[in-house]
């Protein structure tokens, strides 16, 4: 049997393997040196997986956005829940915490950013029993800590304000820069 071949094809899989990571670790990158820096308010939810350690679980003051915000709405099926691609508009507040202005489904409003706002991209979940606010995730609530350390930050969460520095870039894809305890910087994400 002709075995001259594996070599070439382990080199290629290799490769591409390299390039995938290599894509995956430069765009979050990117995010993080070029995007818009935004600040979030942080409210609790867990902490620790096997294999990477210690994560506190979060929520963010734009975690659940009303419906009067959305200028267009999924239709629902009976009984049912609809997950959707969906795109806040925010806005800074005046204590720094930036807020939903607005909403829409499937791509960004139509209504031109002006240079006070950014556009986040997030998943929202439709659902008729939820008829007042809509949960939206966006990539960004799970923050990994030193081992060890997960707990007492929750604890901590429970009892003072945190805040989150976000970056989002010009697609609206967020990554997390930076936890802080009121002004104190407790942990920032490396850019590479």
């Amino acid at each position: 049997m002709n075995r001259r071949w594996l070599i070439p094809v382990a080199i290629l899989v290799a490769l591409v393997q390299i390039a995938f990571l290599s894509w995956t670790i430069l765009g979050r990158a990117q995010i993080l040196r070029e995007g818009r820096e935004i600040v979030l308010s942080v409210e609790p939810v867990d902490p620790r997986d096997l294999l990477r350690g210690d994560y506190v679980i979060l929520s963010y003051n734009i975690s659940r956005v009303p419906v009067s915000l959305f200028a267009n709405t999924p239709a629902l099926p009976e009984n049912d829940s609809v997950e959707r691609t969906v795109f806040i508009r925010l806005k800074e507040g005046g204590d720094g915490i930036w807020q939903p202005l607005a909403a829409s489904v499937d791509a960004p409003a139509a209504a031109a950013l002006s240079d006070a706002e950014v556009d986040i991209r997030g998943t929202a979940y439709f659902a008729r029993w939820e008829s007042d606010a809509v949960r939206v995730t966006y990539g960004i609530e799970r923050f990994y800590v030193p081992e060890g350390e997960g707990r007492q930050i929750e604890r901590d969460l429970r009892t003072r304000s945190f805040r989150m520095k976000v970056a989002i870039s010009s697609n609206g894809t967020a990554q997390i820069k930076s936890l802080h305890d009121g002004e104190t910087m407790l942990y920032e994400e490396p850019v590479y």
